[in-house]
């Protein structure tokens, strides 16, 4: 039987609502306690913004962390854009929901794995955070404290998957969620 309903995409847009929940709660008061991000993407979406230098660093598959430094965090409905540092230069990245293949959250053990939509209009995504970018509203940018020997740079990390296994393998246990186990096969 054919699957008319698509259950399959339902499920991933209601899971990436739980990453633009924490982003936009992340925006508004900073990051709580310990909670820190691993977010993986896809640098071929449609609608990513990102540098050529990073695009020619990372061909297919990135990965940022929100823990020490980043800020002008803005949340959209279809996309988040934030400001980051590589190697002490400052970069600015929008990354549409649709291309976000894993958000990890190493303080808890929280994750979620992503299959990448292909149909997302790029413009629609590009224009949705004008407003947010032109809010005059004085806000600062989020200011993070990093733990005692943390670096002062963020690190770019391994795709989530890699870094998931990893962990499993050495007996922390981190659990993706993966729609596949739901699916019939």
């Amino acid at each position: 039987m054919t699957d008319l309903i698509r259950y399959d995409l339902l499920a991933q847009d209601a899971l990436r609502g739980v990453v633009r929940k924490v982003l936009t709660d992340v925006a508004r008061d900073g990051l709580p306690g310990e909670h820190h991000f691993f977010i993986a993407f896809d640098t071929c979406a449609p609608g990513l913004r990102i540098s050529d230098r990073l695009r020619a660093q990372f061909p297919e598959e990135m990965t940022i962390v929100l823990q020490h430094q980043f800020w002008d965090l803005k949340v959209g409905e279809h996309a988040f854009e934030v400001g980051v540092s590589f190697n002490g230069s400052p970069e600015r990245l929008l990354i549409p929901f649709a291309a976000v293949k894993g958000f990890f959250d190493p303080s808890v053990q929280f994750g979620l794995q992503f299959e990448v939509q292909s149909n997302e209009n790029s413009e629609g995504v590009s224009g949705e955070l004008k407003a947010a970018n032109n809010d005059k509203s004085g806000e600062k940018p989020l200011a993070v404290t990093p733990p005692k020997g943390a670096g002062s740079e963020p690190e770019v990390a391994k795709p989530v998957r890699e870094t998931a296994a990893a962990e499993q393998a050495d007996g922390t246990g981190a659990q993706i969620v993966s729609l596949d186990k739901f699916r019939k096969k």
